[in-house]
C-alpha cells in the first residue's frame, strides 16, 4: 500500500460523559468461634472443624480486589477457525445473557465487539453509546465514523482490525462505567484479547487507557507513549468523541502521531495521505 496521511476532517459533535463512580468494598465475615469440648483424662480437646476450602474465583470479596494479570500469555495462539468459535461461544453463552451487573437492567442489546480475529491491531473503547446499544455493534455513531476514518487513514479497513470496549452494555446517559461494572466485565475483555492476540492495542480515551495500564495518570501524560501489557504493545490515544469535542489541529495531529507510531512499530508505515 502507498504512504498515507492521517489528517482527519469531520464536523465536531458534543458527546456526553460523567464521572466515575467508585465501587463499594465488602468486609470479610468473622472467623467461626472454636468450641471447647469436655475431655476424658489424658485426652486432648477436639480440634475445631475447618471451613470448607473455597473454590478459586476471579474476584475476591469485592471487584476492587481483582488481581489484574500482567504476565505474558502462556497459552499458544489459536488457529483462525478456533478463534472464531471461541469468540462466538463467549458472546452467545456468556456476554449476551449476562446479568452480573446493573447495566443489564437498562440495555437494549449487548455489544460484544467485531473485526478480524487475526487482527494485528485491536482498538479498545470504554463502552457502547446509544446507537451501539440499539444495533449491537461497536463504534457506529459519529465517533465511530471518525474512528473508521482514522483506521482508513492508516491504510487499513475496519474489517482488518478488531474493535471492542471495556464494558459490553451501555451505561445510562453515556456516563463512564463505574469501577464495579468495569471489574465485572473484565474477564470478557481479557478473553477477547487473549483469543485475538493482537500485536498492538490502541486504547481510545482515558477510561480504557487507565484500565488496561492500571494507571491513574492523566490522558495528556499517557497518550503517545508506548506501553507494554502482557507482551503486547499498547498505544494510548484520544477517544474519537474527545476529538470531536476538541476539534483542533493540535488534537488531530496528536492522534495522527499516535497512530503513525503504531504503524511504524508493526512495520506497516505508510506514506501520508489525506483522509477522504
Amino acid at each position: 500500500m502507498g504512504n498515507r496521511s492521517l489528517a482527519i476532517e469531520l464536523l465536531p459533535r458534543t458527546i456526553r460523559s460523567s464521572t466515575l463512580a467508585p465501587a463499594s468494598a465488602r468486609g470479610n465475615p468473622p472467623a467461626p468461634a472454636v468450641r471447647q469440648q469436655a475431655s476424658a483424662p489424658f485426652q486432648a480437646p477436639a480440634a475445631p472443624a475447618k471451613p470448607p476450602t473455597a473454590k478459586p474465583t476471579i474476584f475476591a470479596a469485592a471487584p476492587s480486589t481483582f488481581v489484574f494479570p500482567t504476565e505474558p500469555f502462556a497459552a499458544p495462539v489459536l488457529s483462525r477457525s478456533d478463534k472464531i468459535v471461541r469468540l462466538k461461544t463467549l458472546d452467545e453463552q456468556s456476554v449476551s445473557p449476562c446479568t452480573k451487573c446493573r447495566l443489564h437492567e437498562t440495555r437494549t442489546r449487548t455489544v460484544f465487539g467485531e473485526g478480524d480475529p487475526d487482527a494485528a491491531i485491536m482498538f479498545i473503547g470504554e463502552g457502547p453509546g446509544e446507537i451501539e446499544d440499539q444495533v449491537g455493534r461497536p463504534f457506529v455513531d459519529e465517533a465511530g465514523q471518525l474512528l473508521e476514518k482514522m483506521i482508513n487513514a492508516m491504510g487499513l479497513k475496519r474489517e482488518q482490525v478488531y474493535i471492542c470496549s471495556i464494558v459490553k452494555c451501555r451505561p445510562p446517559n453515556n456516563r463512564e462505567p463505574s469501577a464495579d461494572e468495569t471489574a465485572t466485565c473484565t474477564p470478557y475483555l481479557l478473553e477477547q484479547i487473549e483469543t485475538v492476540r493482537p500485536r498492538a492495542i490502541v486504547t481510545l480515551g482515558r477510561p480504557a487507557t487507565q484500565f488496561l495500564l492500571q494507571s491513574k495518570l492523566s490522558m495528556s501524560k499517557l497518550r503517545g507513549q508506548w506501553q507494554s501489557w502482557r507482551g503486547i504493545q499498547v498505544m494510548p490515544t484520544y477517544h474519537p468523541a474527545y476529538v470531536l469535542r476538541q476539534y483542533t489541529r493540535q488534537t488531530r495531529e496528536a492522534v495522527r502521531s499516535d497512530l503513525k507510531q503504531g504503524l511504524e512499530a508493526l512495520g506497516m508505515a505508510r506514506r501520508p495521505r489525506t483522509a477522504e
